[in-house]
């Protein structure tokens, strides 16, 4: 089973050579410090910075450097700073080859609801439903079950939709799955973690063929 930091570091293994890749709040922003050797990527975050590198170690932060969860987070050499509206139109534009989101819940057909619990008070969406109307690849880091242990990856989403049909893949966990026609197909195993496991903890169709290989981290 992946704490948060192996779920970053297995969505890492997705990036390739010369992408832009949008990072959401959460465990998505830990993919920056996993990046594969020999891979160079620019990291994009809408509150206007290109150029993202991985946190700062402590005693190192810069209060005026963070990321739209509001974390300290430090630029790489060459890095750009802008205003919201080339950051969206940069979003919009699709420019940006992959984004990274957390979730509570994808549905077996790539609904994605990431934004709104019904009863607690939020600021508002952010720049989820841009991200997911405009992105082409969308990859979402979340925890396989919530704390009362009911499955987070369903048939129907129950919760506030951020977007429909957008998500392509999801690691978990527990596993990577791809979304496809007919449901969850299992690529991966998280280390230590059976079929029957993964199964039990999904609600939404799993689709499973052949031997489901251990992910390798």
């Amino acid at each position: 089973m992946l704490d948060k930091i192996g779920i970053a570091k297995r969505i890492a293994q997705e990036l390739q050579n010369g992408w832009y890749v949008n990072l959401g709040i959460g465990i998505p922003t830990l993919v920056a410090n996993y990046i594969p050797e020999g891979v160079d990527v620019e990291f994009q975050s809408e509150n206007g910075i290109l150029g993202m590198g991985p946190f700062p170690f402590d005693g190192e932060e810069d209060a005026d450097l963070i990321n739209a969860g509001k974390q300290t987070i430090t630029a790489l050499p060459g890095a750009v700073f802008f205003d919201s509206a080339m950051s969206f139109a940069m979003i919009r534009g699709q420019h940006v080859q992959l984004t990274v989101l957390g979730a509570m819940e994808v549905s077996q057909n790539g609904d994605i609801a990431n934004w709104k619990i019904p009863g607690k008070m939020v600021k508002g969406m952010g720049g989820a439903m841009d991200l997911v109307a405009s992105a082409e690849n969308i990859i979402v880091a979340m925890m396989h079950t919530n704390r009362k242990g009911e499955s987070k990856l369903l048939k129907k989403c129950s919760l506030p939709l951020t977007g429909v049909g957008c998500v392509k893949k999801i690691v978990t966990n527990l596993a990577v799955l791809e979304v496809t026609n007919k449901g969850f197909k299992l690529l991966e195993r998280a280390p230590g973690v059976s079929v029957e496991e993964i199964q039990n903890a999904t609600e939404g169709t799993l689709i499973t063929e052949g031997d489901i290989p251990e992910m390798v981290l």
